[in-house]
């Protein structure tokens, strides 16, 4: 038999099949992306480690699509700021994927390269090094929940007749119409977290008595 012109399989191929699965089902197995490839589920191992490897290839898919990793050249907050918000949007076009990322350590040499970046401007703009990953983690813990919450209902709290619960029915129609619920919940989430780490910062560069 001829050799087919086109390889059947490459990883980007394997991504984006992946991706679908995952958008579509809300998981994948090996077998399944096989199928949707029209490959034998061996011919996947010759190209990933597995689950694990095609796990790390949604990662690296993910992240390619966070748009505002941020420059040296940068202040931290608004760089920071601007980073989580791209975050959310990249993890909430794909919000099945984000309990399977929490499975696997990264390893990603691009998702890595992308954190580096986080990294190296924290601690130019004076972040002690032993709080970094902290505040990072913090915010980053932040973003995914938040991403989840653009796929919840607008509605998350449906007060049935007869239950006493006057002052969470008040609050309730007090919000404003504009912008969303997620969304007002994220501006706020963002800026107490930022206000956290100036004051962190702060305290930090402050001067000795």
């Amino acid at each position: 038999m001829a050799r087919p012109r086109t390889a059947l399989l490459d990883l980007e191929r394997i991504a984006t099949a992946a991706m679908d699965l995952v958008d579509e089902t809300g998981d994948f197995t090996m077998p399944a992306l096989a199928a949707r490839l029209g490959v034998q589920t061996a011919s996947l191992y010759h190209h990933v480690d597995g689950r694990s490897g095609v796990v790390e290839l949604l990662r690296t898919r993910i992240g390619s699509e966070i748009v505002s990793a941020p420059r040296p050249d940068q202040s931290w907050e608004p760089a920071l700021r601007s980073y989580a918000y791209s975050y959310r949007a990249a993890f909430a076009a794909h919000p099945h994927v984000v309990p399977m990322l929490t499975t696997e350590p990264i390893r990603s040499p691009e998702v890595l390269a992308g954190y580096e970046r986080v990294v190296a401007l924290m601690e130019k703009s004076g972040f002690p090094l032993p709080a970094v990953m902290t505040a990072l983690t913090a915010l980053e813990n932040f973003v995914l929940g938040a991403a989840l919450d653009l796929a919840a209902p607008e509605v998350m709290w449906a007060v049935p007749p007869g239950i006493d619960a006057d002052r969470l029915n008040a609050a309730l129609a007090a919000q404003p119409a504009e912008p969303t619920r997620a969304d007002r919940a994220f501006d706020f989430g963002i800026t107490v977290l930022l206000r956290g780490c100036a004051d962190l910062l702060a305290a930090t560069t402050a001067e000795p008595e």
